[in-house]
């Protein structure tokens, strides 16, 4: 796979991904207008956890294959291998979780919704048996299938979510005998969330029947010890990303200080609305990884790798950087999508936040080293280093700091992780990266983002920010442009509107 098809392929993970995540980005300002705080704190809450079982009903196996099919050169043995796994420990793992859902509602401090748990260990449950055909999508370079029954998902979710918080409500008003008024539990609320959602999973579980259906029963015990081996160390990281990137919601609710339940669950609403708002850069991280994972596996094989994994990283640090300040200098634009304007205090953790997804996105990127020389315990130890750093700063800083101790501490985390696996990568599989360049561009991008920073310190004037705003991006650009040309006029796509 060229570069070309990479920079293509991220492209259509990125429309699946920008258009699917604007669709939910749509749902911030619709849930909190129509819920408080508390209640979208507890929404949060139990969105913080699904990812962390996630990690459990998964156990690597998507890493794994994409591993393997390169390594066996049999994808459809590696498919049906870990497909018949996951199928197995999917059922023991679902009927544990809802036979413990008391428990762990109570943990979750959601002792009067136990229900959500079950319902979200359906969700699991039909992601997880979603996780390994869409991945086969991803191998075999099919897109657009993939595009389209992600946005088909996330369409049925958002429409059964203003159905239930919009209509549903008037529908039981209008006919108080009728089947909706029966439906409908105007105490449920985040719960109405969960159970789009769990429709939503199961719509595109269908939509991979054909993928599912291909699956043949067959086993084979040394190929499935050897994955399982590989996939451990990822069961770790995968753990340790869940801590690192969600569960600081979970640690904010148990730690702050605020006086009452209602106004701790009222942190986490502000936290996680305000978290959203650096979704550009995670999306682009996220369609970087769709399309960069089975690309980094495919170019392993050939000569000169190296040098185009140090070719990829150079043009993944300017897109970035340049999403940085679209999103910064415009904050007073893109603030707007909260409605709930309380919820605007937390603000000031997103520039914070930008910089350390900045930093995820880069050490995800770096870390194909330890995957490609089977060294995922590699993986594993920087990750919990990592997760040590979130939960100690978490720890000592959130009854003092709040939600700002997380925005602090999952930068604190994400830069370690970007640079010990830098540095250990270099010493194991030396790539050579333009350090110094790309150090380069992200001071200056800082400094930008500064002198903006003054500008509105100066004055509070909108019409003064967005215009000086446009002004430092386009400086910025046309900077990236002038040291980065020869390069630029070679990318995909963009290089022919610049002349070498």
């Amino acid at each position: 796979m060229s570069i070309k098809k990479l920079a293509g392929q991220t492209a259509w993970y990125g429309v699946s991904s920008i258009f699917s995540r604007f669709l939910n980005y749509l749902l911030t300002p619709y849930l909190t207008f129509y819920l408080t705080a508390s209640i979208y704190g507890e929404m949060n809450l139990v969105y913080s956890a699904i990812p962390f079982m996630n990690v459990i009903f998964m156990y690597g196996m998507e890493t794994t294959f994409f591993r393997f099919s390169n390594k066996v050169n049999n994808e459809d043995h590696v498919f049906n291998i870990g497909s018949l796994s996951l199928l197995c420990t999917t059922f023991i793992f679902c009927a544990l979780l809802i036979f413990w859902r008391l428990p762990i509602a109570t943990f979750l401090r959601l002792e009067d919704h136990p229900q959500f748990v079950t319902w979200s260990a359906l969700i699991i449950s039909l992601d997880t048996l979603s996780r390994l055909p869409f991945a086969k999508l991803r191998n075999a370079g099919r897109p657009r299938k993939y595009v389209f029954i992600t946005i088909t998902g996330i369409m049925v979710n958002i429409g059964l979510t203003v159905f239930f918080y919009t209509f549903l409500p008037h529908m039981a008003k209008a006919h108080p005998a009728g089947l909706m008024a029966r439906m409908y539990d105007p105490n449920l609320g985040a719960g109405y969330v969960i159970l789009a959602n769990l429709v939503a999973s199961a719509v595109t579980l269908l939509l991979l029947a054909r993928e599912l259906l291909s699956v043949r029963f067959e086993w084979d015990n040394k190929l499935l010890r050897e994955m399982i081996v590989y996939s451990i160390p990822l069961i770790i990281v995968g753990f340790g990303g869940v801590i690192n990137e969600t569960f600081d919601r979970v640690m904010l609710s148990w730690w702050s200080s605020a006086p009452t339940e209602m106004a701790q669950k009222a942190e986490v609403g502000i936290y996680s609305a305000c978290y959203k708002l650096s979704i550009l850069i995670t999306l682009f991280v996220q369609a970087f990884r769709m399309g960069a994972e089975p690309f980094f596996f495919q170019q392993s094989k050939g000569e000169g790798a190296q040098k185009t994994y140090a070719r990829v990283m150079k043009f993944f640090v300017i897109t970035i950087c340049v999403m940085f300040l679209f999103v910064t200098l415009f904050l007073d634009v893109w603030k707007y999508f909260i409605t709930n304007h309380v919820m605007w205090a937390g603000l000031k953790v997103v520039p914070i936040l930008l910089i350390a997804n900045m930093c995820i996105g880069v050490y995800y990127s770096l870390a194909i080293w330890y995957k490609i020389a089977n060294r995922t315990m590699a993986g594993a130890t920087i990750t919990i280093i990592g997760s040590l750093i979130t939960i100690a700063v978490n720890y000592i800083f959130i009854p003092r700091f709040s939600y700002m101790a997380c925005a602090w501490a999952t930068l604190l985390c994400y830069a370690s992780m970007m640079v010990i696996s830098y540095v250990w990568g270099q010493k194991a599989y030396p790539v050579p990266y333009a350090t110094k360049k790309l150090t380069g561009f992200f001071v200056i991008m800082l400094i930008f983002y500064f002198v903006f920073r003054g500008v509105c310190a100066l004055t509070p004037l909108l019409w003064v920010h967005l215009p000086v705003g446009a002004f430092l991006l386009f400086i910025y650009l046309r900077f990236i442009f002038t040291v980065e040309k020869k390069e630029i006029s070679r990318m995909p796509y963009i290089g022919k509107w610049v002349k070498g």
